[in-house]
């Protein structure tokens, strides 16, 4: 699944074309240090593994201590992390492009 999500009137959440990665990445590039920009990517990719998990929330089944857990964590992200170095840790990538810490693992 692409970690290049945008927001769309109809549908919600879809992956960005490949004209919007290549802004997206150009747009990083001039101002790496862009605050708001950094957190809004956490939120969307926060968004994005919350809707994969959601299943797990709205199914009849009850939700694992674990998995509570984690979506709550995702909820509280914005909160626990403040500054723009915390924002590069959750935004790293390893040499196959997958997020590096470990708060996105899932359970």
């Amino acid at each position: 699944m692409s970690n290049y999500k945008v927001f769309s009137n109809v549908g919600g959440l879809r992956d960005m074309t490949d004209a919007e990665k290549a802004q997206y990445d150009k747009d990083i590039a001039k101002d790496p240090s862009s605050e708001e920009i950094k957190l809004n990517r956490i939120k969307n990719i926060r968004l994005e593994k919350l809707q994969e998990t959601d299943f797990y929330a709205l199914s009849d089944v009850t939700l694992s201590t674990e998995m509570s857990t984690y979506r709550q964590k995702m909820r509280d992200l914005p909160q626990d992390y403040t500054t723009e170095d915390e924002y590069d840790l959750l935004l790293a990538r390893d040499e196959q492009g997958n997020l590096t810490h470990s708060v996105w693992s899932k359970p």
